[in-house]
């Protein structure tokens, strides 16, 4: 065994090591550290050889289960035939190969692929094509970008900016100008415990023409949200109300961008979000799932008339001067391309479909314990909403995780919202563990 994975070892070692976790309660973590040393399929496994259930596929991201062989020899192949290859003026098979694979399960209309390694770098990309394509069309002065309170779209600079999360923007400062949002469309007061789509709301999205008429629409250039806005709370969508911010993008001329980084990729019972909602945006980010996170990447999906929009100038010259060194990297386009095979051979896609209705009762069915205010769900997502104690928001949320630890579930908090999502492999006796599980540290909550 490692050294450092020795459980009488690794509180006193870890407090001196070099890593600044991200997102983390680093001297907290540190002190009494939560490691895992192996996984497969829906459990991590800790030095100590505990199993834990991943009640949110890692990040949101390991669709599949973890350690899946195809997926894993396909990346071992890999490394050994080509390592790297750079993408700028150079290629390689796979990555066209991904591509036109990925185009194929797209939404219709949204055929062109743009490689990136992460959400974070999707949004990125995303936003900087929204503003290119208007400059390369003649409208230049669209400029401003708008996002939604609550709403997450990673940590680079724009994707920090549009984001509504505002522990994660005030450490930072403005970060980037001509940056408005939506209000969020929580409204506990008249949906709390709605299953899927809650009814009250769609009148949320006309705050869009608010800010039109403020800014003026001739100067937006896009709009982002998440379809539910898994990072912020699981927050589902009211019934109408992304087909209402459709309408409204649509007649001022403005982009709209579907986060997809968490919903793509079957977690809500179809291939992306837009398909089960049947609201198509501009351009689509995407990353996690795309590789069930075995090497990172990320792609943006885009319509066709935003490409050919590029496409004008003398063939001699680069369309879009962005792009990263590791954009469709050969290990990613390999590990992609057996993801998808892997997703498609055991019908992961459109999976959830079966599941979600009994995925649905056994999370309302923890309606009623102590601290529970608010239930929500969606596809194969649940939030479990607690009130917070007096001064002290997420400190119970934090008790919530660290009691599910103990007793043998990874689960992720945002604030007080225990949020779950597990690999789309999953089966109903799996699901009954993992809400035994939480029922469990509800009951032990003060």
């Amino acid at each position: 065994m490692n050294e450092r994975a020795r459980p009488e070892t690794v509180g006193t070692t870890l407090e001196k090591s070099a890593f600044f976790m991200p997102f983390s309660m680093n001297r907290h973590f540190k002190k009494a550290p939560r490691l895992v040393s192996r996984a497969e399929g829906l459990y991590y496994y800790a030095p100590d050889g505990r199993k834990l259930i991943d009640g949110t596929s890692g990040l949101w991201c390991v669709n599949a289960g973890h350690c899946r062989k195809k997926i894993v020899e396909a990346v071992q192949k890999q490394v050994a035939a080509l390592d790297f290859a750079p993408p700028f003026q150079l290629g390689h098979p796979l990555a066209f190969e991904f591509a036109d694979k990925l185009a194929s399960i797209a939404p219709e209309g949204l055929s062109k692929v743009f490689f990136t390694n992460s959400g974070s770098e999707s949004v990125e990309t995303a936003l900087k094509l929204a503003l290119a394509y208007h400059r390369v069309r003649g409208e230049g002065h669209r400029t401003r970008l708008i996002g939604r309170e609550r709403g997450y779209h990673g940590v680079n600079f724009g994707g920090t900016a549009v984001g509504g999360i505002a522990a994660n923007r005030k450490i930072f400062g403005a970060l980037v100008a001509g940056v408005d949002h939506l209000r969020h469309t929580h409204d506990l007061a008249r949906n709390a415990f709605a299953r899927g789509q809650p009814k009250h709301g769609v009148e949320f999205a006309e705050d869009l023409e608010r800010l039109c008429a403020l800014h003026d629409p001739s100067t937006i250039a896009a709009v982002i949200v998440e379809p539910v806005a898994c990072s912020g709370g699981v927050l589902v969508p009211p019934v109408g109300y992304l087909e209402r911010l459709r309408e409204i993008c649509t007649k001022h001329g403005i982009l709209l961008i579907f986060d997809e980084v968490i919903t793509a990729w079957g977690r809500l019972g179809k291939p992306f979000a837009t398909h089960h909602f049947n609201v198509v945006p501009d351009l689509i980010t995407t990353a996690k799932g795309i590789t069930n996170a075995t090497v990172p990447m990320g792609a943006v999906f885009m319509k066709e008339e935003l490409y050919q929009a590029f496409m004008q100038g003398p063939e001699k010259a680069i369309e879009m001067p962005h792009g990263y060194t590791y954009s469709a990297h050969p290990l990613a386009c390999a590990a992609g391309l057996a993801t998808m095979q892997v997703y498609e051979e055991e019908g992961l896609l459109t999976r959830v479909a079966d599941l979600w209705p009994y995925w649905e009762e056994q999370a309302h069915a923890l309606k009623g314990l102590p601290n529970v205010i608010d239930i929500r769900n969606i596809g194969l997502i649940a939030a479990i909403e607690l009130s917070p104690r007096e001064g002290a928001v997420g400190a119970r949320g934090l008790d919530a995780h660290l009691k599910a630890f103990e007793r043998g579930a990874y689960i992720r908090v945002a604030a007080d919202t225990i949020a779950l999502a597990p690999p789309l492999i999953i089966e109903r006796a799996q699901i009954d563990e993992l809400f035994a599980t939480v029922r469990e540290v509800l009951k032990t909550l003060a």
